[in-house]
Formats: C-alpha cells, sequence, structure tokens
C-alpha cells in the first residue's frame, strides 16, 4: 500500500504540528483511493477540541466544512492527520481506539516544536498497516 503525498502537503502539516506544539494538532485529508494507493491532494486543517494537550478532537464544524469543500470538487475525505508532540511517527493505542473505518488513512507528525516526521497508517481491523511513501 502506498501514499502520494505531494511535499508542500507534508510541509503544511508540519507547519501546523510545529504551531500547535506542545498540544497536538488535527485536520482531515482530502483526496482519492484507488486501489492500493492514496493521493492526497488537500489538507482541512480543524480546531481541536480536546481537553488533554496529548489528544485530539476534530471540531464537527470544521469536519462538516471539509467533507462540503471535499464534495464540492467531486473528492472525498480519504482521512485524517493529527501531530504527537515529542513522540512518534506511529499510532498509539489510544489512536487504535478511536479509530473504526475501514481503509480510513492517518498520518501522524512527530514533532518536538522544530522538526517534524510523518508515518502513515490506514485502518484495517483490528489495527494499523504502515503505508510507504
Amino acid at each position: 500500500m502506498k501514499l502520494i503525498l505531494p511535499a508542500a502537503l507534508e510541509a503544511e502539516i508540519a507547519r501546523h504540528a510545529a504551531a500547535a506544539f506542545p498540544r497536538e494538532c488535527c485536520g482531515l485529508i482530502e483526496g482519492a483511493r484507488t486501489g492500493t494507493s492514496f493521493r492526497a491532494t488537500r489538507i482541512h486543517p480543524g480546531r481541536n477540541l480536546a481537553g488533554a494537550a496529548d489528544r485530539f478532537e476534530i471540531d464537527p464544524a470544521d469536519h462538516i466544512a471539509a467533507v462540503k469543500s471535499a464534495r464540492a470538487r467531486g473528492a472525498d475525505i480519504i482521512g485524517c492527520y493529527h501531530s504527537h508532540p515529542g513522540g512518534e511517527a506511529r499510532a498509539s493505542r489510544h489512536d487504535l481506539s478511536g479509530a473504526g473505518e475501514e481503509d480510513f488513512l492517518w498520518l501522524i507528525a512527530a514533532t518536538d516544536g522544530v522538526q517534524c516526521r510523518i508515518g502513515a497508517f490506514v485502518y484495517r481491523a483490528p489495527d494499523f498497516v504502515a503505508l510507504s511513501k
């Protein structure tokens, strides 16, 4: 399975993660799924409503706006992204407990507030599967 993530979108996620540090950032990913490939075409940064700094909860209004925006372009929301401040670019147990939509893309941006590394995963019950970039 493969992810096609343009450098500009990867940089945008990294900027969002650095700006939110030491809290988690979050957002949705617009694009297309073709066979075993995911192509990201746009990101939709979201407001994080979670009370804890190490959790994320995308504002439902931002979620609805992203879906409407994607549909207007004939695209879909294919995944989400969030950061792991001071953590690793891999899905956590907490991420797994929040996953549920089969074949949904998850990008995890590990950041120290300056540097960022992004891991890509897709949820396939009962776990996440790593994607190559």
